[in-house]
């Protein structure tokens, strides 16, 4: 008799924002295989007796490659194990849970979806602005910022440079120099707002907030730990209102670095 394999999201690292379904998944399971980017609030909701089984990728360093990840997954469920698969933020966004979901399928390991609260979605709400909002953001955009190793970013900048959308790009930092300067060679104002948050959510949360034409430079005299967030639109003004009244706010000439707290 096989397994089933849920793949959870952890959402953004606050672990009062993960779903009841995901924590009863969680408590109950016969082991957790979880990312490196999920938080040790949430691993802490883990009872001790559940197996755990790191597979946690950073950037150009990926010990467990994603095709033994699908391996482990499935070895698992033809184990008749529970298994909690966990990941940050949400599966289904930029998380690759769909590889991991098709290859339990192909191999007749039941499988679910949990959702997560996505980085961009926790980023606004500990920010307290809109995503979107009447008269400045008609619509929101989800991309990724990364890039294969020695391939190009390639993506439709044309289409993305919409100053009435707001753009949420993930894993972003270490290309930042030329996403700005693609957004505002196709038209997106140079003096658009930018918002980036880093570990959203959780006591270790950062913001850097500047304009399309400087946060790379920002970004770069005050590096921020992974994963950063980039908000970029209209309505980063209003977290720039918001945030200048956090008592831990203050001002810099060109841009603005906050703690969370």
């Amino acid at each position: 008799m096989t397994g089933q394999v849920y793949l959870i999201g952890a959402g953004p690292g606050d672990p009062e924002l993960l779903t009841l379904r995901a924590l009863r998944l969680l408590q109950s399971a016969d082991v957790v295989v979880h990312d490196r980017l999920v938080s040790d609030e949430i691993m802490a909701l883990v009872p001790a007796h559940i197996r755990r089984i790191a597979v946690g990728k950073a950037a150009g360093f990926h010990p467990v490659p994603q095709d033994r990840i699908n391996e482990i997954l499935v070895d698992l469920g033809r184990a008749g194990l529970t298994v909690a698969r966990l990941k940050g933020g949400d599966p289904t966004i930029f998380g690759r849970g769909g590889e991991e979901y098709d290859a339990l399928i192909a191999a007749g390991i039941a499988c679910d979806y949990v959702p997560g609260i996505t980085a961009a979605q926790g980023a606004a709400a500990s920010l307290r602005l809109p995503l979107t909002h009447r008269g400045m953001a008609t619509g929101l955009r989800y991309v990724t910022g990364h890039r294969a190793r020695d391939a190009e970013l390639d993506l439709d900048w044309a289409s993305l440079a919409d100053p009435d959308t707001t753009l949420a790009v993930y894993m972003g930092a270490a290309n930042m120099v030329q996403i700005s300067a693609e957004l505002i060679a196709h038209g997106m104002p140079a003096d658009l707002p930018v918002m980036a948050v880093s570990q959203a959510t959780t006591p270790r949360e950062r913001r850097l907030q500047s304009d399309l034409s400087g946060i790379a430079e920002a970004l770069r005299d005050n590096p921020m730990p992974a994963p950063v967030l980039f908000l970029i639109g209209r309505v980063a003004a209003l977290a720039e209102e918001e945030v200048l009244r956090l008592p831990t706010a203050e001002p810099a000439p060109l841009h603005k670095l906050f703690s969370h707290g």
